[in-house]
């Protein structure tokens, strides 16, 4: 049951800061469109962004979906994150801009390593503990 709560925990600040990014993203306030200039990348790209980042929480945060489309969607948060740091990298940003990113993967790796363990902890019935005979 903790494991589950950490899961969700994790999961939810994560769906939270890549939903605020997303959103961001679709929004077109200045400061977007012009972080998204510096870094060299066209304004359509921030919106294919945005619309996949919040595909990508609905993909973590919907019980249902098939377990594959929810690796898919981790792929491609690492992805963007990786790439996201890079960018911020290459364009002789400050450290901290550089690391940001690289915080938000730790905390979804986390995620991703927190579902794999509840979900497996669901489909695999713990074996019964005999005493031993002797």
């Amino acid at each position: 049951m903790k494991l589950k709560i950490a899961y969700w925990a994790v999961t939810g600040l994560f769906c939270l800061m890549m939903s605020y990014s997303g959103f961001s993203g679709l929004s077109g306030s200045p400061q977007v469109v012009e972080g998204f200039r510096h870094l060299g990348y066209p304004d359509y790209f921030r919106v294919l962004l945005g619309t996949a980042k919040l595909l990508g929480v609905v993909a973590l945060l919907v019980p249902l979906v098939p377990r594959t489309l929810r690796e898919w969607a981790y792929a491609g948060f690492t992805i963007n994150l990786i790439s996201a740091s890079v960018s911020h990298y290459a364009s002789g940003d400050p450290t901290g801009n550089v690391m940001g990113p690289l915080i938000f993967l730790g905390v979804m790796l986390t995620s991703h390593q927190l579902w794999h363990r509840v979900s497996r902890g669901a489909a695999e019935p713990r074996p019964s503990v005999q005493p031993a005979m002797g």
